[in-house]
């Protein structure tokens, strides 16, 4: 997690120089993500942005709404609020007590924050009319609201309430086959269109010195030393338990999960991407930020963007 606001400049560059459709942030409990977008665009980058994604015990959704469309108006560009219920342990020393069911509380959490956004006269069930003020009148270009999934129950949930179902290391198979029909049964269910599809992919560049489990590792400890993120990964065929993470690391690289290479072997990675359904690919170079430093990130990102002709495809904007 960087904690100098100037790490992020040369990654929104990127993306105000037309290399890159919208700047993507994670959960930050260092620089608090919305507080950054909004540094960046008082930094004169009138740039998209999007969480993927900021955690509901944090906030409720009535200051999520809030958030969303700020930073909508701050950046003149539309906002997508991806938000997911986090871990159980880390949700239960918030809330006093983990979700009775993490996919009602998605969708209700998703309703509520579509209601004060005043995208849906509809009240959102488990709520109380007039429990909350109305949000005076603002102009903002919109905000779009998304849904971390990683398997079935909540990319259905993100059919049923969302704008966007947001995946993070999620290989392409496994959003063709199972991400993907589960959103689609969902959206039937409520009578509404079928999210778009944003994964999250992590990547590096091959280098002198460099080792590509080593990055894998870095970027993705916490992840494989985690149930969900394992079982997600286990259901999409790859090998690995969460008291091994380097082996889970290895399993990421040789499944092509995490690209590495040249600019043109990655781009060849993420086109299977596109063939599976997905609509928009955020390049995470979280490994080689952690390993090199983000200046390094950011110029491996460059070089990807720039010589593969590669774009994050954004149909939204």
């Amino acid at each position: 997690m960087a904690k100098d606001p100037l790490s992020f400049l040369p990654f929104a560059e990127l993306v105000q120089e037309g290399h890159a459709a919208r700047l993507w942030q994670g959960q930050s409990l260092s620089l608090e993500t919305h507080q950054m977008f909004a540094y960046l665009a008082g930094r004169g980058f009138d740039i998209p942005v999007g969480t993927s994604v900021v955690l509901m015990p944090m906030r409720h959704a009535f200051e999520a709404a809030v958030q969303a469309r700020s930073l909508s108006r701050l950046t003149g560009r539309r906002t997508v609020l991806g938000v997911g219920p986090g871990a159980p342990d880390f949700t239960a020393e918030l809330r006093g007590e983990p979700y009775t069911s993490p996919r009602t509380a998605c969708i209700d959490y998703l309703d509520a924050t579509r209601h004060f956004l005043g995208q849906s006269e509809a009240f959102p069930s488990g709520g109380q009319r007039g429990a909350a003020p109305l949000l005076p009148g603002l102009e903002h270009p919109g905000v779009e609201l998304g849904l971390g999934v990683l398997r079935p129950v909540l990319a259905r949930a993100a059919g049923m309430a969302a704008d966007a179902a947001i995946s993070w290391m999620t290989p392409p198979g496994y959003v063709a086959d199972v991400l993907l029909p589960a959103m689609a049964k969902g959206a039937a269910e409520r009578g509404r269109p079928v999210p778009r599809m944003v994964t999250v992919v992590h990547a590096a560049l091959a280098g002198p010195g460099r080792d590509p489990y080593q990055l894998a590792l870095a970027a993705a400890r916490a992840h494989l030393s985690t149930a969900h993120y394992t079982d997600m990964l286990r259901q999409a065929g790859l090998r690995l338990h969460p008291s091994q993470p380097y082996l889970g690391a290895r399993a990421l690289v040789d499944s092509g999960t995490f690209l590495y290479g040249s600019a043109e072997e990655i781009h060849a990675g993420l086109r299977e991407y596109e063939v599976a359904g997905v609509d928009e690919v955020v390049l995470n170079l979280s490994g080689v930020a952690a390993t090199y430093g983000y200046g390094a990130a950011a110029e491996d990102l460059r070089r990807i963007l720039t010589r593969s002709g590669c774009r994050t495809a954004d149909r939204t904007e």
